[in-house]
């Protein structure tokens, strides 16, 4: 069950009257930062898996 056109205007319009127009670009700017901390930290750790497997690939040989 999918969002459609009618839902995500739906919640754009409660977000609008709940918080405001000039809070919105603010909580847009702290999602979109805290989502970039997020993607860079799971990064991180799917790099450092791929570490450790080549380094046990290297012990092994």
């Amino acid at each position: 069950m999918g969002m459609g056109g009618a839902s995500i205007a739906l919640v754009a319009v409660v977000a609008l009257i709940i918080f405001g127009p000039k809070k919105l670009p603010e909580l847009g700017k702290a999602a979109g930062n805290t989502l970039r901390e997020f993607k860079n930290a799971t990064k991180g750790l799917a790099d450092d898996d791929d570490d450790d497997t080549n380094d046990k690939k290297k012990n092994e040989q």
